[in-house]
């Protein structure tokens, strides 16, 4: 009998690590496709995103003396290093930690980007910057339409690292860009990459209306790209066409565009059809003309996001490009997205819209 149950327990201790094994692997959701171009010729050097956004956020400390950068943690480089060494280098009262309180961290930005300052506010977790919501939606959105343009915000820019992570759960996973999208007033990015962060960042840091700066968080090490040394930035409400083709348009933003090129990779092979793959990167304001452009070409389009279905910003595209594009389309427009449920924890790899329910819906719309 002692023996049986020792056998039972080496069986089920083998089964707990295949499965903790087999997890890990299916949270990995993407294959990374780093950005071969560059915005600017010149030095470069090997960055991962986080690296990239601290370079932006040194640049900016450097050269202007009346940058701030605060938040939670931010002091010792914050939980996901962004800051790193910046406290250091540009001392505690540019470089300095918060108390615990997301609608305190948003509203003193806020005082600070109307004084003059230039406000660089990290909010911990995006899943946590739903008590700062009445001070960027009802007071930072609404400065310059409630002066009659005379008086913007001033340069405020919100970092948040969001997305899934492998391991997140519902309150560390979540993608809120759709709630900030329906706020007149607000810039609101997503990077893909290394490159995109830098230049997207900088032009936050810059623009004179506030911006939410989405940060995929699984992307800060997922990969390095060659990142150009110098300043330099990236124009906000612009998209970018990262692979082209005339079988269908694939929208998508932040870790989806890589799951979208792996799609796009896999049409091309398995099915012989080339895609337009596009990285929206600003949700507030978005591109209507490249994306409208690309799907008079293709006739066909599919949006993907980590965010739950109902209400997504796809959504908003998807209105659109119906609108604007009717008599252009060959199939109904396709959404693949995350579901409408709180973000799980063991069942995330069921949750993620990943490269095999985009291909699924993207065969269906080549099948139409």
């Amino acid at each position: 009998m002692a023996s049986l149950v020792t056998k039972k327990s080496v069986l089920f201790a083998k089964f707990v690590k295949n499965a903790s094994n087999n997890s890990k692997r299916l949270s990995s959701h993407f294959i990374y496709f780093p950005d071969n171009e560059k915005p600017v010729q010149g030095e470069t050097t090997k960055m991962n995103m986080m690296q990239a956004i601290n370079n932006a956020m040194d640049i900016t400390l450097k050269n202007d003396p009346t940058a701030v950068l605060f938040g939670e943690d931010v002091g010792f480089g914050g939980v996901f290093r962004c800051a790193l060494g910046l406290q250091e280098k540009y001392g505690k009262d540019r470089v300095f930690n918060t108390p615990l309180c997301e609608q305190g961290i948003a509203g003193f930005g806020i005082g600070l980007a109307t004084a003059g300052a230039t406000a660089i506010a990290e909010i911990q977790f995006a899943d946590y910057i739903f008590p700062a919501f009445d001070q960027l939606v009802n007071e930072a959105a609404k400065a310059r339409y409630r002066s009659g343009g005379m008086f913007p915000c001033g340069a405020l820019t919100v970092r948040a690292p969001s997305g899934a992570v492998g391991h997140g759960g519902l309150y560390h996973s979540q993608s809120p860009e759709a709630f900030f999208a329906h706020a007149p007033g607000l810039r609101v990015v997503v990077p893909r990459g290394p490159i995109a962060a830098k230049g997207l960042l900088l032009s936050c840091i810059r623009e004179r209306d506030p911006c939410i700066f989405l940060e995929p968080k699984i992307l800060y090490r997922s990969a390095t790209e060659e990142v150009p040394v110098e300043d330099y930035t990236l124009p906000l409400g612009k998209a970018q066409v990262l692979r082209e083709g005339d079988a269908a348009t694939l929208i998508g933003w932040g870790t989806q565009v890589h799951v979208l090129l792996e799609v796009a990779q896999m049409a091309e092979e398995k099915l012989g059809i080339k895609c337009d793959v596009i990285d929206l990167q600003s949700i507030l304001p978005w591109d209507e003309e490249t994306v409208c452009n690309s799907v008079k070409k293709t006739g066909r389009c599919l949006i993907s996001h980590e965010a739950p279905l109902t209400s997504g910003f796809g959504a908003e595209l998807a209105a659109t490009i119906q609108d604007e594009c009717f008599l252009h389309l060959e199939a109904p427009i396709s959404r693949v997205t995350g579901w409408d449920a709180p973000f799980p924890h063991v069942f995330e790899p069921f949750y993620l819209p990943d490269k095999w329910r985009c291909f699924h819906a993207l065969s269906q719309l080549i099948n139409y």
